[in-house]
């Protein structure tokens, strides 16, 4: 019930806001209307961003943002989008019949709390004078139509009081879901802010995943150009050497072939661990939760690994889920300074959930580090989403989201 008044209490502010956008817009032809134009509409938003928040986190209603993703340049630009934006006008919208409506629907519940209370209390301060809480049409007092002008009808308040009281209890929390269905059919994306949102958001993705394979392209040269192959050059010249020592110096010769054996070892061990960085074999074979565990085997935390998956996921699926998790746990080694973690991965509703965390000392933040972006911009290219919870002191909590499809 606070709640539905908190609400009803910020409508008066967009009064002033609509009245300075409306002015802005008239003179906005006029070059002068833009400083009241812009301010006046990033105003609106702020206070349409409000309301959605507190639609989600009151009412369970959540409430994307509809603003389309349209890049601009200058001045001129941000007018443009701004004029160009449906969400611009249907917030212009909102603000006119925000008055009304959010002040009759946050006032209601505190109508007829107020109207219980009284009716319960007429029968005690009912007087013969004529006292009463609101007058009729004849000048004589009454409550709900009902005439006080004996103890009687006071009294026949009392139960008109209670129905008032069991109308608040039931009707509460029917009028906040009005209001926040109100809210949302009006702050709420439309479907073309939604298709331009997922266009822009594929746009991202794919750039993301082009940089992301020609990053991964470079490191695999570079790791066989500096790894495998510069061992394979020695292990040729020592060949060589050995070959015009053989009957020479036969000691010579052998230790050049024994320094070559070596080095082929390397070389294949090397390459061995480049091929499990692009595709771990235990991944093929065994499938996403196996690949899980044996991180977690080889992780120096104490990895507890819960896995729920009726089948295997497409390739593509699992690498980038495998490497997500990969990261996430070489996070918590190097930078969170605990000592367990946790791994919950199941499927469910057509999408995989991922959860890792961890007992360390949080402060994660994917705007300020490389390994959390990369891990984004990997699910990203599936449409998957990832979220952070990491305060300060621990515990980070880290939640995937990827839709795919289980293959039985």
């Amino acid at each position: 019930m606070l709640r539905g008044l908190a609400l009803a209490l910020l409508t008066p502010l967009g009064l002033p806001l609509f009245v300075l956008r409306l002015y802005g817009l008239v003179l906005v032809p006029f070059g002068m209307g833009v400083l009241l134009f812009v301010p006046g509409t990033l105003a609106v938003r702020w206070l349409a961003n409000l309301h959605r928040r507190l639609a989600g986190e009151w009412f369970g209603v959540p409430i994307p943002m509809p603003y389309l993703p349209q890049p601009y340049r200058g001045i001129i630009g941000l007018v443009k989008r701004l004029l160009t934006d449906p969400a611009t006008w249907r917030d212009q919208l909102w603000l006119l019949l925000n008055v009304p409506v959010g002040l009759f629907l946050g006032a209601l519940p505190f109508a007829l709390l107020f109207n219980g209370v009284e009716g319960l209390l007429m029968p005690f301060t009912w007087s013969p004078n004529g006292a009463g809480p609101r007058p009729g049409a004849l000048g004589s007092p009454e409550y709900w139509g009902l005439p006080l002008t004996s103890q009687g009808n006071a009294t026949l308040a009392f139960p008109i009081g209670v129905a008032n009281l069991v109308a608040l209890v039931w009707l509460t929390p029917r009028i906040q879901r009005l209001h926040a269905r109100f809210l949302q059919a009006l702050l709420g994306p439309t479907r073309k802010s939604e298709l331009a949102t997922r266009v822009q958001r594929l746009t991202e993705t794919r750039a993301d995943a082009v940089d992301s394979s020609a990053a991964e392209l470079r490191r695999i040269e570079r790791d066989l150009h500096d790894g495998a192959q510069a061992r394979l050059v020695a292990m040729g010249m020592n060949l060589g050497a050995a070959e015009r020592l053989l009957d020479e110096n036969p000691a010579a010769a052998r230790a050049l072939l024994v320094e070559a054996r070596e080095a082929s070892a390397a070389a294949l061990q090397e390459l061995r661990n480049l091929v499990r960085g692009i595709h771990p074999p235990v991944l093929s074979d065994r499938g996403l939760g196996d690949a899980v565990r044996a991180l977690a085997l080889a992780s120096p935390l104490r990895v507890e690994v819960t896995v729920d998956l009726p089948g295997r996921l497409d390739p593509p699926v699992e690498s980038a889920a495998y490497f997500a998790v990969a990261e996430l746990l070489t996070n918590a080694t190097k930078h969170a300074g605990g000592r367990k973690a946790w791994i919950d991965l199941k499927h469910s509703d057509g999408v995989l959930h991922i959860t890792v965390a961890d007992d360390g000392k949080g402060g994660a933040d994917p705007s300020q580090g490389t390994g959390l972006r990369g891990v984004e911009r990997r699910l990203g290219t599936f449409d998957g989403t990832i979220f952070v919870s990491s305060p300060v002191g621990g515990p980070t909590v880290v939640t995937m989201e990827v839709p795919c499809v289980v293959r039985h």
